[in-house]
């Protein structure tokens, strides 16, 4: 800017107050997330992830969820929540997790979570045919007597979830969905208030009804 501009503006001190605000408020508003790199995501997942949770995103077992075909947003999230930040422990406690999360920025995190929403999940099965009655009530009609809703109205009839809040539930191991639950009951696991509430409410034999159903959801 040349001397007459800022002599004409130093007359006028309102104005260039406004200028100055303007700009500092420029300079401190968020810059939006760079577009996810997906090539970028699956040199993560083959690197960091692939051992436990499989290189598409289809682990091999209930100890390890499947990720493949995850709402990419819930993905983030939980990355995001297993990451501990200066001062604070990590939202959801897990040495493993930590580890793992320690080294990706925030555009690593975007970018392999957009990696396994783009990969195709494999079915689940629902295994124990004597608790899918049970199951499917608790899924699609919850349980009154005890203020438990129906998992149906976040998760979906299909359990294809809502992204960032609702993850998709169809598919994913019996054994994974189960631990879950009994975490938010017993609150180790501490990232989603709503679910210590309906975990809490969930006997065992419930839990496990409920996880083997939606095992088989397609």
């Amino acid at each position: 800017m040349n001397r007459g501009v800022w002599k004409s503006l130093a007359a006028t001190p309102l104005a260039l107050a406004c200028i100055l605000l303007s700009g500092a408020a420029q300079a401190a508003e968020p810059q939006t997330p760079a577009k996810p790199d997906l090539a970028r995501g699956q040199a993560i997942a083959s690197q960091v992830c692939a051992s436990c949770h499989a290189p598409d995103g289809n682990s091999t077992g209930g100890a390890y969820p499947k990720l493949a075909g995850q709402h990419s947003e819930y993905l983030y999230k939980q990355l995001v929540d297993f990451k501990a930040q200066p001062g604070k422990t990590a939202a959801r406690n897990n040495p493993i997790m930590a580890g793992m999360v320690a080294a990706l920025s925030d555009q690593d995190m975007r970018n392999v979570s957009a990696y396994f929403a783009s990969q195709t999940p494999k079915p689940g099965a629902a295994r124990n045919k004597d608790t899918v009655p049970l199951g499917e009530k608790i899924y699609r009609g919850g349980i009154a007597e005890k203020g438990v809703p129906a998992c149906a109205a976040c998760h979906g009839p299909t359990g294809a979830g809502m992204p960032a809040q609702y993850p998709r539930l169809s598919g994913q191991w019996a054994e994974y969905t189960a631990a879950q639950l009994v975490a938010f009951r017993d609150e180790t696991r501490g990232n989603n208030a709503p679910m210590h509430t309906i975990g809490g409410r969930l006997s065992d034999k419930e839990i496990k009804a409920v996880a083997d159903y939606v095992a088989g959801l397609r």
